[in-house]
């Protein structure tokens, strides 16, 4: 049932999953600074560092959170946003009234600031003047900006707002003050968007991304707050390169100075000035960027620029020499260079670059087998089936999975040749999990059953059970009563649930064997003998069990 927020612990926990709303709940203390606006909540949360939250609800689009945590970042509802969350519940808030009362205080504010004289606004500003030096300074140069006052003037206070000192605690800038210094340099952004000439906005916003370079390494930048407003500030220079008159030979030696540099930063994309150099600047940029590689510049930077210059300005064979001096042990570089051959139309090299890489690279050990796949779909596509075959088998051979099984067999089959294949294959896997796996997806569970007596893990015996119980009710069974067993020693709610599952399965086996009975006595067993955990008692209620 929906709370006056909007929003239940059900729906905080769906969202969050078990394990991060529980460390949620772990974090209700640390909440502070919770406050309700038009738009939903926002609050800090502490621990190892601040991390600023904000939540919205929506009756259409439900409960959503931001937080400034990596696990966040990575798109998950995490543990801060619970205790946020949770406070709201505990507080027994009701978001849509406190939302419309401050919609309320927003709308009375606005209309007290229109109906104040002129000098009490005035007035009221310059007191929040003094105390606001960022809100100062980014006013100063609007006002300056206005006037059409001389560069000279603009420049250093443009310049101020990227200095880190207010923000600096021991010559470094921590994560909650990161958010502050990057509203900071926001401001110096706007003012260089401000500039009416182009060819100012170039050469400031230039000194600015130096600065901020400069600085970046003192600040903990986790949240990603500075970098988004540097990559704003590097749009603002190159939007203005566009419409100015800076000569692009000059644009050229600033993009190698900038690129060459391992520490560059904000990051600068070649292909974004590339219409911008014209031949002359080009030209210049690979002067200097083999002057770089004659007196040992940076190795990286140096060959990342010589591939960019190459692959931009269609120099295949100078892309593919750069690429192949680096190549990369599981043969990533050498499906990198065919594939930038096939967009050259020269696709017989493609291919030996691709084979080259087989023969000199081992298939990665976990994950996908790109350059494998490359080399199949071409034989594939030619119809040599028997060659993807002897792709597909050199890879598995030698480094088994469960993957370059199936692309195995389907290789084979397509070229009907799995019966030989087969058998060779199996005695690849050896015995343990992985053989079992592999007959399972085969769908051979009698071979199945007999292999993972040799060695079978928890995951394959239940997958087994799971799939043969209506045939074999009584050896499911056994698996089903083992893994209850093993989960009846262990605590938490996606536990307690598991266990229900298992019970519900081991249920439609006794039920085949004529043994309604014993499940009834064994489930009233588990009951007693679990009888403290009182999730696990309301959940097997409320499966009927």
């Amino acid at each position: 049932m929906a709370t006056a927020s909007g929003f239940t612990k059900d729906d905080l926990r769906a969202l969050a999953g078990e394990r991060s709303f529980e460390r949620g709940v772990g974090y209700l203390g640390a909440v502070a600074g919770l406050e309700v606006t038009a738009g939903g909540v926002t609050a800090t949360v502490y621990g190892g560092d601040a991390y600023g939250v904000a939540l919205t609800f929506d009756a259409g689009e439900g409960l959503s959170g931001e937080c400034g945590c990596p696990y966040r970042r990575d798109g998950n509802f995490c543990k801060h946003c619970v205790a946020v969350g949770l406070t709201v519940l505990n507080r027994g808030l009701d978001l849509a009234e406190a939302r419309a009362a401050a919609r309320d205080r927003g709308e009375r504010l606005d209309a007290w600031l229109e109906a104040l004289p002129r000098e009490e606004l005035l007035a009221l500003l310059r007191e929040q003047l003094t105390e606001d030096n960022a809100l100062r300074h980014r006013l100063e140069i609007r006002a300056a900006t206005d006037a059409g006052a001389d560069i000279t003037v603009l420049r250093p206070q443009i310049m101020t707002l990227l200095d880190p000192a207010p923000f600096s605690r021991y010559g470094h800038i921590e994560y909650a003050d990161a958010f502050a210094y990057a509203e900071q340099v926001a401001g110096a952004v706007d003012a260089l968007r401000s500039l009416p000439s182009a060819d100012h906005r170039v050469s400031l916003a230039r000194e600015a991304i130096e600065r901020l370079r400069q600085v970046y390494d003192q600040i903990d930048d986790s949240s990603g707050a500075v970098g988004e407003v540097a990559a704003e500030l590097e749009e603002v220079h190159r939007e203005a390169c566009a419409t100015s008159d800076v000569d692009p030979v000059k644009t050229a030696e600033w993009l190698a100075a900038h690129l060459l540099d391992d520490g560059s930063y904000p990051e600068v994309y070649l292909g974004d000035y590339w219409g911008l150099l014209g031949d002359a600047g080009r030209s210049r940029l690979a002067e200097l960027v083999a002057e770089a590689s004659r007196h040992g510049g940076s190795g990286w930077a140096v060959a990342q620029v010589t591939k960019d210059i190459a692959r931009l300005g269609g120099d295949v064979d100078t892309l593919v020499a750069t690429l192949a001096a680096d190549l990369a042990p599981y043969g990533q570089t050498h499906l990198t260079i065919a594939q930038e051959l096939d967009r050259a139309g020269r696709a017989a090299e493609a291919l030996e670059w691709a084979v080259r890489g087989l023969r000199e690279t081992a298939r990665h050990p976990f994950g996908a087998d790109p350059l494998g796949d490359y080399v199949a779909e071409r034989y594939d596509r030619d119809g040599r089936l028997a060659d993807v075959v002897a792709v597909r088998r050199e890879r598995f051979h030698a480094s088994p999975s469960l993957a370059g099984y199936r692309e195995l067999r389907d290789a084979a089959r397509k070229a009907g040749s799995w019966d030989g294949e087969r058998t060779a294959a199996l005695d690849v896997l050896g015995d343990g999990p992985l053989l079992v796996d592999a007959l399972i997806d085969d769908g051979d569970t009698d071979a199945a059953w007999r292999a993972a007596e040799e060695g079978a893990g928890d995951r394959q015996w239940l997958a087994l059970a799971d799939l043969t119980r209506d045939d074999r009710p009584a050896d499911a069974l056994t698996v089903y009563r083992r893994a209850i067993e093993s989960r009846s020693r262990l605590t938490g709610d996606g536990n307690y649930r598991e266990i229900a599952r298992l019970l519900r399965s081991a249920r439609d086996c006794h039920e085949r064997l004529g043994t309604e009975r014993e499940f009834a006595s064994y489930v009233t067993g588990l009951r007693t003998a679990q009888r403290r955990k009182r999730n696990l008692l309301r959940i097997l209620d409320q499966q009927g069990l």
